[in-house]
């Protein structure tokens, strides 16, 4: 058989390991494996190329510790207090605490940047008191799901990281660029759940009280001290996102060691409800001990070891189809469609059917340096084109049929998979409908960036 048959056959035997549940990082290697042999390239090689991938990759030492800083604040109580601000807020709303939930995603993910770890997080955390609150199960699932998205687009972003290091772009640009896009999808789904709760009756309505804001405001003065770090630090050019990583993880650190410390010798208890609680007890998180903190580096570790071979293989397949001259094919086809918008929702349409059935790391690698010269080549700003790319990618985390947020959330609330797809139609539309707006108004991405 000739190359191509070789390779047909070998993708259709991965693909088969895809649809029985192989691991995607499997998947790809047995693509790359397989593949390799057919070009005549050693295993040798294949091991130089990923290895020199860390090799290179100083800013990708940002996204370990990015991953151990969202564990940090899960852990330390930050996440909740982020989240009884959220409810505070949006509480008397009809749909508040579905509401809630997704502000609390964002807020999660301004300071975790990763899409899984916020929906276990505010999945696991909110998803009993929406059932108990009146919310449909498969819909508040879904809502933990669709959340999650914002994970890679609010900064810090680890797939922002990951673009800036294959790109040769400032990541501190991507991360400013995705403020607003980012804001903008929150509102956008919690503006999709109002209508869904409205037509359902969903949610129990608490009263909107001064008191109650001021308190949960001031009980996550932790959580606004760590944001505002991170973005600080990034926007006066103080840091680089990953010196940016390394203070934050610091900080959580401390944070979390001296609030446990502080809030044994107040006594406090994390069964009393914010009423309950006064000013003093709001101001010291439950925090953790200088025991609990190796469990919580292995857990994040264990989620590095997942992304980063998956990363470096990645890297691997995308050299590979360049050497089968994919990268021409798919270039030739985006060029033919001619201009400016042509390129860009033609880009736009191939990333979203790649999200359908590739996570966005892979996704990224393979298809950003064959997509991103060619919008450059028609005036498509560089970081303007890195977010409409990377919110399409995200878009696919809760697009069926592989969709790893929805699995992310079926794991953590025990709602079966299929049963989430309904409910996340909603989300979908609204997130779709911001993509659009953003991939036309470049202003949204770039109007925060300093003069370049």
């Amino acid at each position: 058989m000739d190359t191509a048959s070789w390779v047909a056959l070998i993708s259709i035997g991965v693909t088969i390991f895809f649809m029985l549940g192989v691991p995607v990082l499997l998947v790809i290697a047995y693509w790359v494996i397989g593949c390799s042999f057919v070009l005549g390239l050693t295993l040798d090689n294949m091991g130089a190329e990923l290895l020199n991938v860390f090799n290179k990759g100083f800013a990708l030492l940002a996204m370990p510790l990015f991953i151990l800083t969202g564990d940090l604040i899960n852990q330390s109580g930050i996440a909740r207090r982020l989240s009884d601000f959220a409810y505070a807020c949006l509480g008397w709303v009809r749909g508040g605490l579905a509401m809630a939930s997704l502000g609390a995603c964002g807020l999660f993910a301004a300071i975790s940047g990763s899409n899984s770890a916020t929906t276990a997080t505010i999945g696991s955390m909110l998803h009993p008191e929406m059932v108990k609150g009146g919310y449909d199960e498969r819909f508040s699932a879904a809502t933990a799901a669709a959340g999650g998205t914002v994970g890679i687009i609010i900064p810090p972003s680890i797939i922002f990281i990951v673009y800036g290091f294959l790109m040769n772009l400032p990541i501190s640009d991507l991360f400013i660029a995705g403020i607003i896009p980012g804001a903008l999808m929150v509102i956008g789904m919690q503006i999709a759940c109002w209508v869904i709760c409205s037509l359902n009756g969903w949610g129990h309505l608490i009263p909107l009280r001064l008191t109650r804001v001021l308190k949960t405001a001031f009980g996550a003065w932790l959580g606004f001290f760590a944001i505002g770090l991170v973005l600080w630090g990034i926007y006066t050019g103080k840091f680089s996102p990953t010196e940016a990583a390394g203070v934050t993880v610091g900080f959580c650190i401390i944070a979390g060691l001296v609030s446990h410390l502080l809030s044994g010798l107040m006594g406090q208890h994390s069964a009393k409800s914010v009423e309950e609680k006064s000013f003093a007890e709001m101001f010291v998180v439950e925090g953790f001990t200088l025991f609990q903190l190796p469990s919580i580096v292995v857990r994040s570790a264990q989620i590095t070891g997942i992304l980063a071979p998956l990363i470096a293989i990645s890297v691997v397949m995308q050299q590979i189809l360049s050497l089968l001259g994919a990268q021409d094919v798919i270039g030739e086809f985006v060029r033919s469609m001619g201009g400016y918008h042509a390129v860009l929702f033609t880009s736009m349409a191939i990333v979203f059917v790649s999200g359908m059935v590739l996570e966005s790391l892979p996704v990224t690698i393979i298809l950003a340096p064959i997509l991103a010269p060619i919008a450059a080549s028609v005036g498509v700003d560089p970081v303007h084109f890195a977010v409409v790319f990377l919110v399409g990618a995200s878009i696919g985390f809760i697009t069926p049929p592989y969709g790893l947020n929805l699995y992310v959330a079926s794991g953590v609330t025990g709602v079966p998979y299929f049963k989430l797809l309904r409910y996340t139609v909603p989300y979908l539309a609204a997130l779709i409908s911001v993509w659009i707006l953003v991939s036309l108004t470049p202003d949204l991405a770039l109007a925060l960036l300093p003069q370049r």
